[in-house]
């Protein structure tokens, strides 16, 4: 089994769910009944720097939301599958659109819909408040939380074993 830094040294792509690792999973309604969702600054910041260093983002959740289509939109994220009941389809057409092999793809989940994608994919991650049955199949376990910088974790720890971080850092140290 390779070392964690070397898987993610081969990634091409980040995959996300959504509520549970952007967002802290928590739901939110409005006074008429509209679903409100909290996502991080610096995990937006983090996507847009893994985007802007050749590693593009997906996200796949079983739930359609228009604020989540606007805060992708947002951040430009251009390969988006919300509101799919099986997951694997669209990591499986995902996959084959943009050419990639498992050990390319880094997946971050958190609940069982999405053991099949963090079981298949080359590197794995979940977040601390994860259930144990996810926490014991993935190679990482972010020390940040859900919806509060864990997703930014993940992209610098990327861009590290990729040896671009320090570049990342130097661009905006002028």
């Amino acid at each position: 089994m390779l070392p964690l830094r070397e898987k993610a040294k081969a990634i091409r792509l980040l995959i996300l769910d959504v509520d549970g690792v952007l967002t802290s999973g928590e739901l939110y309604y409005g006074p008429d009944g509209e679903h409100l969702k909290c996502f991080h600054v610096q995990d937006g910041l983090g996507m847009q720097l893994l985007q802007k260093n050749g590693i593009p983002i997906a996200v796949i959740s079983s739930k359609a939301s228009g604020m989540v289509s606007y805060r992708l939109t947002y951040l430009g994220i251009q390969h988006v599958y919300l509101g799919q009941d099986n997951k694997l389809l669209a990591y499986l057409e995902l996959k084959k659109k943009l050419q990639l092999d498992d050990e390319e793809i880094a997946y971050m989940g958190d609940d069982l819909p999405d053991l099949p994608l963090l079981r298949r994919a080359g590197l794995s991650i979940t977040v601390p408040q994860a259930p144990e049955s996810i926490r014991k199949r993935v190679d990482m376990i972010t020390v940040r939380e859900a919806g509060k910088g864990a997703v930014r974790e993940v992209c610098e720890f990327i861009l590290t074993a990729k040896e671009l971080y320090q570049h990342v850092i130097e661009s905006y140290d002028l």
